[in-house]
């Protein structure tokens, strides 16, 4: 039970450090507001909580001297899937901090860069957040506010990170993988390549029976077509 629910915490931790990814993408692009900056807050916020929920099941299964070798090893690839998501979210406040900074909203005078990105972003954060709608709550001084905490809470993501590899010591060099690599990419081209096989197997006949028809109604044409020439002459 608490390996599948450490399971499922950390799925739902990599859906919402996807969301903030893509969010964070948009800052300082044509699609950059208020309401993204909010959409932001929130997203990271849930991945934090997400962050904290799933450290403290892991840390509690990990240190359990009585599990088994079995359950220790999958235990500690879910540890190590862990500390690179919480690695990525880190490194994506960071950056999101750093776009904040030099593209504040209420600053007209400084232009913003087209990403390239652009289109409504609320329905991937609801989507990570359960929620059906993100209300926007204007605020005018949002985004100042926004990024002192923003700040404060890359302290506490850096400081967890610090404490998972004081309490937990699991190198990730020692982790070994369930399947070699690439493995997820040859099973998909074999299945790939076999479904096109059994496609040409099942459409073999029916383009023989094309091939006679396409040369039987060339034949037919070209018969008209110096049945007509001869008619010409005639006339």
């Amino acid at each position: 039970m608490a390996r599948e629910e450490c399971k499922a915490l950390l799925d739902a931790l990599n859906k919402a450090t996807a969301c903030y990814h893509h969010l964070v993408l948009t800052v300082g692009g044509s699609a950059d507001s208020q309401n993204l900056r909010e959409e932001l807050q929130k997203t990271r916020q849930k991945a934090q909580e997400l962050a904290v929920a799933t450290r403290a099941q892991l840390t509690a299964a990990l240190r359990d001297r009585g599990l088994g070798a079995e359950e220790r090893a999958e235990f500690e690839r879910l540890w190590v899937a862990f500390s690179g998501c919480l690695d990525l979210l880190e490194a994506d406040m960071r950056r999101a901090l750093a776009l904040g900074t030099a593209f504040p909203l209420h600053a007209p005078r400084r232009p913003l860069v087209r990403t390239g990105v652009a289109g409504g972003a609320a329905g991937v954060a609801a989507r990570a957040l359960s929620a059906r709608s993100l209300r926007h709550e204007a605020e005018g001084d949002f985004d100042v506010d926004d990024l002192r905490e923003l700040e404060r809470e890359i302290l506490q993501v850096s400081e967890m990170i610090h404490d998972m590899e004081m309490k937990v010591n699991v190198p990730r060099w020692t982790v070994q993988a369930r399947q070699t690599a690439g493995a997820e990419l040859l099973s998909s081209a074999g299945a790939s390549s076999v479904g096109t096989v059994s496609v040409q197997e099942r459409t073999g006949p029916c383009d023989l029976s094309k091939a006679l028809a396409a040369t039987v109604f060339s034949a037919v044409l070209l018969a008209a077509v110096a049945l007509a020439v001869c008619v010409a002459k005639l006339s």
